[in-house]
């Protein structure tokens, strides 16, 4: 970056035969070499005879070696050609001295920025350039450029962001005040406050925000606000505006200024709201207290609540334990009932006494029957199962098996509830069963006509007469 310095006018000596007589030339270099960073000497026509530097840096980046027996003028940059030629014609005028930057093109690429000053001196137009590095000056200005710019970076952002917080603070729904913590006066009121308070903004700010309140809920408000600015801790209380009863929040913040109080203006729940949730209330006290297992889990089966009696069926001593849960943990076919359920649900939105067995944590299996109901609409979509205990309905008996289907129709229920070699074995049961019926009905109940038209035995058609309970053989048998 080329840094302008501008032009500086520089004073001479008033007595400069007295002061400086008797100076040698040794005497004059070592001057003029710690008075500048270069010195170069130059002849009548801008030639460079001698050079001297006293920055390392500046010779080896300037190539200073190089610069004897070259014209000045030539070892500029383009647009300080102009100034090299004004400086070589003010010092043969013996006019003024100006300071000027020069810049000198670096091996490494970039710019050499140096202040320079031409002197006439000594016969035949001998000139003397006296440099000085303007780096630290440079980069000062680059400092303070960059630090200029980050300021306008922040407050860009600054405003950005407080346009979006005016944005809120004016649309939003809820009261809000900014309050002095000392004296109580209104710092901001967005359009709802006003609302609430029955006045317009203008008319708000300025004013204690304990004169917005009525007479009746204004030593509470007070008592409020004096424990919220000692205490620190938000608080809230209900009190009267105008013929509405609203609450009352507060809270502190703390700003290099001073102490600010926030407070938030909102209504109050209405009759129809507190009795809706009263009624909430009372559905989920029934569905945590009924006997049947009630479990709610997510699309994929993950368990979100459970109530106490599914705690107690499958033995955990405490219900939030399941939460997280994939229901399939505890069904009797792991991997086969519960992706069941889900297609069931999916396709048909509710399924009906799906008969399976319900594992605790012992691996003690009971046999229940579940219902379940998918309910996609809301904010979080789930399903509900029940799950009930059906162990006491069944006979040791019956307890190891299902009850024999009498048509296709229940035979095809049983698909997803059993697995398919019992379905097979039921079918064969069933077909078995029928065939005989039938050939009783054509014989007119005569069992040996019945066993030769069956093509079976006599004592294989009584055996299967007792298996089935056909006929009075059951009794026959007690």
């Amino acid at each position: 970056m080329r840094t302008s310095v501008g032009q500086t006018y520089v004073s001479t000596f008033e007595t400069p035969k007295q002061s400086l007589s008797g100076l040698g030339s040794d005497a004059i270099s070592a001057v003029l070499s710690a008075a500048a960073d270069v010195v170069l000497v130059l002849d009548a026509d801008g030639v460079i005879r001698d050079v001297s530097s006293t920055s390392p840096i500046i010779t080896a980046s300037g190539g200073l070696r190089n610069w004897a027996g070259k014209h000045w003028v030539d070892l500029v940059t383009i647009e300080c050609k102009a100034k090299i030629g004004r400086m070589l014609d003010d010092a043969a005028d013996d006019a003024r001295v100006v300071w000027r930057q020069i810049n000198i093109p670096s091996e490494d690429g970039g710019d050499l920025a140096l202040s320079f000053c031409a002197i006439g001196v000594g016969p035949k137009g001998r000139v003397i350039a006296l440099g000085r590095d303007l780096r630290a000056q440079a980069e000062l200005q680059q400092q303070l450029v960059d630090a200029q710019q980050a300021l306008e970076r922040d407050y860009l952002r600054l405003r950005h962001l407080e346009s979006r917080y005016r944005i809120l603070f004016d649309l939003t729904g809820e009261g809000v005040l900014v309050v002095d913590g000392k004296n109580l006066k209104v710092i901001e009121a967005n359009p709802a406050a006003a609302t609430a308070f029955g006045a317009n903004v203008s008319k708000l700010v300025g004013r204690s925000v304990l004169d917005c309140i009525d007479a009746s809920s204004k030593t509470a408000a007070a008592k409020l606000l004096d424990t919220v600015h000692a205490s620190g801790k938000p608080d809230q209380l209900s009190i009267r505006l105008g013929k509405q009863r609203v609450t009352l929040s507060v809270s502190l913040m703390h700003e290099e200024t001073g102490e600010l109080l926030l407070l938030r203006v909102g209504s109050l729940p209405t009759t129809q709201d507190a009795a809706n949730d009263a009624r909430a209330e009372v559905v989920l006290r029934v569905l945590e207290q009924t006997p049947d297992a009630f479990v709610v889990t997510d699309n994929d089966g993950e368990i979100i609540a459970v109530n106490r009696a599914f705690s107690e069926m499958v033995q955990l001593p405490r219900a939030d334990l399941a939460l997280g849960e994939s229901l399939d943990r505890w069904l009797g076919r792991a991997g086969v009932d519960l992706n069941v359920l889900l297609a069931n649900l999916r396709q048909r939105g509710s399924v009906r006494l799906f008969a399976t067995t319900l594992r605790n944590e012992n691996g003690h299996g009971i046999p229940v029957e579940i219902s379940a109901v998918s309910v996609p609409q809301g904010e979080m979509p789930g399903l509900g199962f029940t799950i009930r205990d059906i162990g006491s309905r069944l006979s040791p008996a019956d307890t190891g098996r299902h009850d024999l289907p009498r048509s296709a129709a229940q035979l095809t229920e049983l698909v997803g509830r059993v697995p398919l070699r019992e379905i097979v074995g039921e079918t064969t049961d069933l077909i078995e069963k029928l065939c005989i019926e039938a050939a009783l009905q054509l014989t007119q109940d005569n069992r040996a006509t019945a066993a030769e038209v069956l093509g079976l035995s006599r004592q294989s058609l009584y055996v299967k007469l007792r298996q089935f309970g056909i006929g009075n053989l059951a009794t026959e048998a007690k």
